[in-house]
């Protein structure tokens, strides 16, 4: 993601469903990934030269983990076409391969069964509820869902 990115980024998680499952997620966020105040590495996710998600990640560079985090969000009119699966794999097999990651984990709100069923055909298994995991825009704790795969778990 560069700093051209913003405006589409930004506008993206202006969208309702967006920016309910990414609370505090803001434009600020993503300035501070831009000018490297933020750890994570972000990319805008396209399809047919169109801006329609945003993936990141965020690396443990401790030789004794060598694990990285993801996340992805996508326009809620391009869900449900594997499209974020491709993304998240593609993003995985990056991790693995050139990174030299052994693991990965996500960590989608229990409540996305959408994500979580996208999530399982990549491979990733669940490893537990965290319980009053984030704080909902509405004031209320909701509880996530840990998930993780290794490397020689990737399903394509």
């Amino acid at each position: 993601m560069a700093a051209a990115d913003l405006d589409t980024v930004s506008a993206l998680f202006e969208i309702p469903e967006l920016h309910e499952a990414w609370p505090g997620v803001d434009r600020s966020t993503f300035e501070d990934m831009v000018a490297g105040a933020d750890p994570g590495v972000g990319w805008v996710v396209e399809h047919g030269g169109d801006a329609i998600g945003f993936i990141q990640y965020y690396e443990d560079g401790d030789p004794h983990y060598r694990s990285a985090s993801i996340d992805i969000a996508l326009h809620p009119d391009r869900c449900g076409r594997g499209l974020g699966t491709d993304a998240v794999r593609t993003l995985a097999r990056h991790l693995f391969d050139d990174c030299g990651h052994h693991r990965i984990t996500i960590d989608p709100w229990v409540g996305n069964a959408r994500a979580i069923a996208s999530y399982r055909k990549v491979g990733f298994r669940h490893v537990g509820v965290m319980r009053r995991y984030e704080l909902a825009d509405d004031g209320t704790w909701r509880d996530g869902l840990l998930m993780d795969l290794l490397a020689d778990e990737l399903q394509d």
